[in-house]
């Protein structure tokens, strides 16, 4: 019942707003008015009304493998390589040790390059999404393999799965209004699903932002493929989309007026932020291991009811404002966003904003932080934040400590929100600031080794960021 009646507030809530959202749309006519509606319509069908069950299960993938394939992990922690013999059940009538747990979860967390030698050694799959694919010499074959591997909150994004391979051959962006086949931006605004690739290296300069249309895959792999020194991604009003193994950096903000944002419509757009993708209104979204830095505005911003997205296997350096998840206090809409971002690295020249979060649920885990200089992670507008298995290296200065921000609230307020660290690792002075009541739902476990609820025992994205996959080659 009270699942029902706040799902009915919500309703009425993005229904008053959607209208006033208008965005960088100059003029909301009757396409955009549409797909604002659908849009509202795909948010509600996506949000997960007990988003723990969400989390517990991308944990149990994570367990499942680590568990399995660490044994030698596992032997030299313990001194035998039977995992089953390790209980790390969370059952309050067995007698946990739970140093013993610490030392397992920690002995197992990844270990980027971090500019040593690039790693020359078999294929070595590192987390359960490249897991699905990763290690497949015919993986250029079968890149729709990609479509079943996603985790998290946008665990049911295929993209373009459903489409036929549309193959970029032309980097150039030089009529909006016309886009030229064989350019990415003809390839975004196609009604049907597709599954984009690049036919060689290239850098795209995008002259305007690139509006995007439903079920599409960008996906990079087998060249290097980089949006830069123009305009970014915008996925607004839309669902189904990945974005895989591009660069994107030095976005700049780009001018308005008329950009076509399908085959059959164009519309008047005002000035773009400078944002290297920002998700509007939209749902069923995954980025994954995609490398950005040095944009204008933020690097991913997901606003205005936008949910189910996973953000995955990213590497992120050299900006100040990373990752904003809400963008108003005002907008209690974004109640409804739900967000998974994992094992990515937050590298050097970062500031703060990884992620700042406002309403909604974020699961981040398994995230490698090695810069900041204000803060990692912070939010306002009581969201709700898990931090598992992350790794926390704090700045030498000693006020910069401190993990965690909250903005605008006082700590009567702030103390009841729910933030919580479960088996992240602190170093150099490291801290979390906790808050709210500890999780003590019991997870939904269907495999055979027992896992602590809510633990994640490994951090093993090797290479973050895009990869430089080869065809014929395991990545």
């Amino acid at each position: 019942m009270a699942v029902g009646k706040a799902m009915l507030i919500f309703v009425f809530t993005l229904a008053t707003l959607i209208p006033s959202l208008l965005a960088d749309i100059g003029i909301f006519d009757d396409v955009w008015q549409k797909r604002a509606q659908d849009a509202k319509k795909m948010t509600l069908e996506a949000y997960v009304p007990d988003p723990e069950e969400a989390t517990d299960a991308f944990n149990v993938e994570v367990n499942k493998y680590s568990l399995a394939k660490n044994s030698s992990s596992l032997y030299g922690a313990f001194g035998s390589t039977n995992i089953t013999n390790l209980d790390l059940d969370d059952d309050d009538n067995d007698n946990d040790n739970d140093a013993d747990f610490e030392q397992f979860a920690n002995s197992t967390r990844r270990n980027l390059r971090q500019g040593r030698k690039k790693y020359a050694g078999p294929c070595q799959v590192t987390n359960p999404i490249d897991r699905c694919w990763r290690c497949q010499r015919n993986w250029a074959k079968n890149r729709k393999q990609l479509a079943k591997c996603a985790l998290g909150f946008g665990r049911r994004t295929t993209g373009g799965m459903a489409g036929r391979i549309y193959v970029v051959t032309d980097s150039s962006d030089n009529n909006v209004m016309k886009p030229k086949p064989g350019t990415l931006r003809h390839a975004v605004i196609q009604k049907e699903p597709l599954w984009i690739i690049f036919s060689k290296n290239m850098n795209i300069k995008l002259s305007k932002e690139l509006i995007m249309s439903s079920h599409k895959t960008i996906d990079g792999r087998g060249h290097h493929v980089h949006i830069s020194y123009g305009g970014g991604i915008t996925i607004q009003f839309i669902h189904n989309v990945i974005i895989h193994g591009i660069r994107i950096h030095h976005i700049i903000a780009t001018s308005g007026g008329n950009i076509r944002d399908s085959v059959d419509h164009y519309g008047i757009r005002t000035n773009s932020d400078g944002d290297g993708i920002s998700i509007f209104g939209s749902t069923d979204v995954w980025i994954d291991h995609v490398s950005m830095s040095r944009c204008t505005d933020g690097l991913i911003d997901a606003i205005m009811g936008s949910t189910a997205i996973t953000i995955s296997n990213c590497h992120f350096t050299h900006h100040n404002d990373a990752i904003l998840l809400g963008a108003s206090d005002s907008y209690s809409g974004d109640h409804l966003m739900q967000v998974t971002v994992a094992f990515n690295h937050f590298g050097q020249g970062l500031v703060q904003r990884m992620p700042r979060c406002r309403w909604g649920f974020f699961h981040v885990v398994n995230n490698d932080y090695t810069h900041w200089r204000l803060y990692a992670i912070g939010g306002s507008k009581h969201p709700t934040i898990i931090s598992q298995g992350n790794r926390f290296i704090a700045p030498p200065e000693s006020h910069l400590k401190q993990v965690t921000k909250r903005d605008y609230a006082t700590k009567g307020e702030w103390s009841k929100w729910t933030w919580r660290s479960e088996n992240d690792l602190m170093m150099n002075g490291a801290f979390f600031v906790q808050s709210g009541q500890p999780r003590t739902k019991k997870p939904n476990r269907k495999f055979m080794i027992k896992a602590k609820p809510g633990a994640v025992a490994t951090r093993m994205t090797r290479f973050a960021g895009a990869l430089d996959c080869k065809p014929g080659r395991k990545c």
